[in-house]
């Protein structure tokens, strides 16, 4: 079965890392993405990623996100779209 929600992103090192997309949202004029790694999941979740969404040539780009109020405004957003906040 083919899952359409899980990206695979390749980190500095070369190493490929599977993700379960979860939301795409926007703030401040700037898009990101919410991804749940695939690789750090048990039963109580996964450790979720933001990244921000950026064009490229041929596809999009995506780069992580050091400024922490931006953040945690994303994770907030994201909260309150799956009904957690």
């Amino acid at each position: 079965m083919k899952n359409d929600n899980i990206i695979t992103l390749t980190d500095e090192l070369g190493n490929d890392i599977s993700f379960e997309f979860l939301d795409r949202i926007e703030y401040e004029g700037d898009e990101y993405i919410v991804l749940c790694c695939l690789d750090t999941m048990d039963e109580d979740g996964g450790e979720v990623t933001i990244l921000r969404v950026q064009d490229g040539v041929d596809e999009e780009d995506y780069t992580g996100v050091e400024d922490e109020a931006v953040l945690d405004a994303v994770f907030d957003i994201f909260m309150k779209n799956i009904g957690e906040a």
